[in-house]
């Protein structure tokens, strides 16, 4: 799957989380979007590790830097 395949699922994920709509670009970082911290992170994490089967290493999460990264990681740990 491409990377831009993922968005409509992160966006359902991100709509859960935050319980509002938020317009998902790939350069959207934390900073971006009020009350995006660390819980909210996790939270962001486990819904997508449940609803692809995968599991993200401490240093993959690391590596994310805004929501295109995040979509890049999905990519390559869903065709691996």
């Amino acid at each position: 799957m491409s990377e831009t395949a993922f968005y409509p699922v992160l966006t359902e994920i991100f709509r859960d989380v935050f319980m509002r709509d938020i317009d998902l670009k790939p350069e959207l970082t934390a900073h971006d979007v009020p009350g995006w911290d660390s819980f909210k992170q996790i939270e962001i994490i486990v819904a997508l590790e449940e609803r692809y089967g995968i599991k993200f290493r401490t240093r993959e999460l690391d590596a994310l830097n805004n929501v295109g990264d995040l979509a890049r990681a999905l990519a390559q740990k869903t065709t691996a």
